[in-house]
């Protein structure tokens, strides 16, 4: 007995200790890489240094005033040099992720790609435009980590296919923007890199996942940035921190080499699949970068993409549109304002000369619990589990982390109690067997089908309808999975879709919120309120939405509402 004792501690010790050696090993990989983080910054901070010793009266302001048209303009005519560009948004950059931490790494080789731009036998439409992109999205001798620890081993060998077409556009890619933990969430925090606060307000977060590139380009250290969309995640950003931001149809912009890891959506065939889209302050950078990146060496690197050149006269006419519109989807009811935006929009619109029609949304309860989360959750969730290595979990996914780690059976058991009490308990289904899946695909198709009919019965153009915000306040997002319906609808059906800032919080706003009841004044509902309270002077948003394949429609209805907010 005395050696099986002796035997049982000493295996007890030898597994604490080889648990504490691997810990051990994960934090100093965290450390590594915030160190390399670190000594970037160092490195770009001494060149912007060394660029105004040598230039010392750069009009930075002006500079970072300019819209993209204008400056790509200034840039291509030579009264501009992508240089000083260059280096402005590069200082402007270090400002704004001392104060958000939105950064994950500065691209060093960037000062490589200026010298080779200035080789390049014709300017590109992008000619010395610094762009930032989001971390999972590759550049070759850099990680992507998606805020994961497995992923902070090798760099990747090769630049992403779009990473390429920005180049030969003469874009200079000089930054990659900090993400949340495994992308699943709309908060933007990992625990490697730490949180990314909203620029506008730092209780609040930028939203996610391409958080960080949010809060970058609202913070005016980037003029064009690349993000990436399976929920939402293009389109939160843009609304919580008051940019413009297109989720194009998923096949239309190149997914190659993005994002590698073994759970990611971006490299699976999926039945909602992801979609990499641009960000900027307006939607004629929007218009720009789709025009630069639908080019016949997109088309000839990615085979898969659809040779579509983008349509100009499309984007260009000013024909009356039929516009359906709704301002709750019926399943989670959006704040005041949100709501205020799209009727105020509506009636712009309608003054405008545009024909607005009255449009439901059909059964999105199913799309969120039988079509969507059960695309992600498909297996229970064991296989996202399995990426958080040596159980680090950021706190802003635990909710998510605890709610996937409960056995089937008490998921179910947990839906019944909770029944009574939330009106839309998220239920998340999984698929059992091969059969299953494909009918699961086949639900989603047959879905799609039946939202296309109701579309063409009404002969709209475009659909109006509002968008999660105003920026919630940072830590809600991982507690309200099921608020993201607004946008998760569109990443389902796979239609292109945009968001425009049209307003602000006002005051008025703020007191209307304190008599809101959401569907029944649940657990949720109540959560929600204190996500969006404290939120005057912060951007309002709405989104636009086209059928697929038509994103210069959608962009040329975003211009129209941006056009009509501006005037008012």
């Amino acid at each position: 007995p005395s050696a099986a004792l002796a035997l049982l501690c000493g295996s007890a010790a030898a597994m604490v200790v080889w648990k504490w050696l691997g810990k051990r090993q994960i934090q100093k990989k965290m450390e590594e890489a915030q160190r390399t983080r670190d000594e970037g910054v160092k490195k770009m901070a001494k060149a912007v240094q060394q660029f105004r010793e040598q230039v010392s009266n750069v009009q930075t302001d002006a500079i970072l005033s300019l819209p993209l048209l204008e400056l790509t303009g200034r840039l291509r005519e030579g009264s501009l040099s992508p240089k000083t560009v260059l280096y402005t948004y590069v200082e402007k950059a270090l400002e704004v992720t001392q104060q958000t931490n939105c950064l994950r790494h500065f691209i060093p080789e960037c000062e490589e790609q200026l010298q080779e731009i200035q080789q390049q036998r014709e300017k590109g439409l992008l000619y010395g435009i610094p762009v930032s992109i989001k971390d999972h999205i590759s550049h070759k001798g850099h990680l992507s980590t998606c805020g994961l620890v497995q992923c902070l081993g090798t760099p990747v060998q090769e630049d992403s296919v779009l990473v390429k077409v920005l180049k030969s556009q003469g874009a200079i890619p000089f930054a990659m923007t900090n993400v949340p933990q495994s992308l699943f969430n709309y908060d933007c925090s990992n625990p490697i890199f730490g949180q990314t606060l909203n620029p506008f307000n730092h209780q609040k977060s930028p939203g996610g996942s391409s958080g960080g590139e949010g809060a970058l380009i609202a913070g005016g250290g980037s003029i064009l940035g690349i993000g990436s969309d399976i929920g939402g995640s293009i389109r939160l950003p843009s609304s919580f921190c008051g940019l413009c931001g297109l989720k194009p149809t998923a096949e239309r912009l190149s997914v190659w080499c993005t994002c590698l890891l073994n759970i990611d959506v971006c490299s699976h065939p999926t039945p909602v699949p992801c979609a990499l889209g641009p960000m900027a302050r307006d939607v004629d950078s929007l218009a720009l970068c789709m025009k630069a990146l639908l080019c016949q060496e997109m088309f000839q690197l990615d085979p898969t993409v659809p040779p579509i050149p983008f349509d100009e006269e499309v984007y260009s006419s000013s024909a009356p549109l039929r516009v359906g519109y709704y301002d709750t989807d019926g399943y989670f009811p959006l704040p005041p304002c949100m709501r205020r935006a799209v009727r105020d929009t509506r009636g712009a619109l309608q003054a405008a000369g545009h024909q607005l029609v009255p449009f439901s949304p059909p059964r999105i309860h199913y799309v969120m619990t039988e079509l969507f989360l059960k695309t992600f959750f498909a297996d229970g969730g064991h296989a996202w589990l399995d990426v958080f290595t040596g159980n680090i979990i950021d706190p802003s996914l635990k909710p998510q982390v605890n709610c996937c780690k409960i056995p089937r059976l008490g998921k179910k058991l947990l839906a019944l109690i909770l029944k009574p009490l939330l009106k839309n308990v998220p239920t998340i289904s999984t698929c059992r067997s091969v059969k299953e899946m494909w009918n699961h695909h086949h639900q989603i198709e047959a879905y799609r089908t039946e939202f296309i009919t109701q579309w063409r019965e009404l002969q709209l153009d475009v659909v109006l309808c509002p968008v999660l915000g105003p920026a919630f306040t940072s830590g809600y997002p991982g507690k309200l999975l099921t608020a993201i319906s607004s946008t998760m609808l569109y990443n389902v059906l796979n239609f292109p879709a945009g968001v425009v800032p049209v307003s602000t919080v006002t005051e008025a706003d703020e007191e209307e919120l304190k008599h809101y009841r959401g569907c029944c004044d649940d657990p949720w509902d109540r959560t929600l309120k204190q996500a969006v309270a404290g939120a005057v002077g912060l951007p309002v948003a709405v989104q636009c939405v086209a059928l697929p394949w038509q994103e210069e429609l959608c962009l040329r209805f975003m211009k129209e509402v941006e056009t009509l907010s501006r005037e008012k």
